[in-house]
């Protein structure tokens, strides 16, 4: 009887000594547990979305451990209905509460501001400006990068005077109150990541610096849509440079005359300019816009092929090539041009 009384004690102190430790694992996991990524990103709230569907997404995410968790504290906070729609910046380094916290006070949101690729900075600089960001600010340092071009290797020498074709395009999140210095580094930060050492290397490995291959991009962005048109034209383009030959791209004239027409006319092609690639031979002074990743591999990586002009349907934007020049002119005629 002893014996039983004992045993009977032993699995009411076990099952008892679960239940607390269960209680004290829930509230840690709770209150001071962390998610599984470590940096910074970008969590966007949509308007309507439900808790159970943003506890899920933080989740799988890696911002937090468990969706329960999350999902528990809202409820036991008075937190259920008080998540705003938006865009936050969250890490996994951070605990439920502060993360509930943030998504619940509308002034921890950001702005979105989206970068088509080949847009110029003073593009870019109208965008920040109708999103309430220092645009005029963001052009003047974009125009006058001193002060930034000491902490980037890839803006030293070459002849490098501003930001063009390095303020990577894409879509970014920017604090309400960023300086343009912000926007600016964030940008570069980007082009830094995405131009990888073995792609700065492989430049280099073909004689061209990373500048060359950036001013290419931007006449490539300029001139084609799909990426394996990108990698024919860099084969066209370089090849005329290697035959001493002008480039004649219509993307540099757009860039100098400041208009895209589907024909330029001769007199287009007179106008005095160093970005203007049919009276000068060899690469602008400088890129014309700013280069999406497609077209800088596509600089990097040119195809070669027996091409050596190309067009583009007015119509469709489909680029039409030819090897001779008679065969270019017959296009020409053929679609209009």
């Amino acid at each position: 009887m002893f014996n039983k009384k004992i045993e009977k004690f032993i699995a009411v102190f076990i099952i008892l000594s679960m239940i607390v430790g269960s209680f004290f694992y829930f509230r840690q996991q709770v209150y001071f547990s962390h998610g599984s990524y470590r940096e910074t990103k970008i969590f966007t709230v949509k308007k309507g979305e439900r808790n159970v569907l943003i506890a899920s997404r933080l989740k799988e995410e890696g911002l937090i451990t468990g969706k329960i968790y999350f999902y528990y504290y809202l409820r036991t906070h008075g937190l259920q209905n008080k998540i705003l729609p938006g865009d936050y910046e969250l890490s996994g380094g951070l605990t439920i509460p502060e993360i509930a916290l943030i998504l619940a006070e509308e002034q921890t949101k950001f702005i979105k501001v989206t970068f088509p690729e080949g847009w110029t900075s003073k593009q870019m600089a109208e965008r920040l400006k109708a999103n309430g960001l220092p645009g005029d600010d963001f052009l003047a340092i974009a125009s006058n990068p001193q002060e930034l071009a000491e902490n980037y290797n890839f803006l030293s020498g070459d002849g490098i005077k501003n930001l063009e074709g390095y303020l990577f395009p894409d879509t970014y999140f920017f604090a309400k109150d960023a300086t343009a210095k912000d926007i600016a580094v964030k940008l570069l930060g980007i082009f830094n990541t995405k131009i990888t050492p073995p792609m700065k290397a492989d430049a280099l490995a073909r004689g061209k610096s990373l500048n060359e291959i950036v001013i290419m991009a931007s006449i490539i962005e300029g001139e084609v849509r799909s990426e394996e048109d990108r990698k024919i034209v860099s084969g066209i383009f370089w090849k005329r440079l290697e035959n001493g030959k002008p480039l004649e791209s219509c993307a540099t004239l757009a860039y100098v005359l400041g208009t895209r027409k589907a024909q330029y006319s001769y007199a287009d092609t007179q106008f005095d300019s160093p970005y203007n690639t049919y009276l000068h031979q060899g690469l602008p002074s400088g890129p014309i816009s700013n280069p999406g990743l497609s077209s800088i591999e596509a600089a990097l990586y040119p195809q070669e092929s027996n091409y050596n002009y190309f067009l583009s349907d007015p119509e469709t934007g489909e680029t039409i090539f030819s090897a001779t020049y008679e065969e270019h002119n017959e296009n020409k005629r053929k679609y209009g041009l």
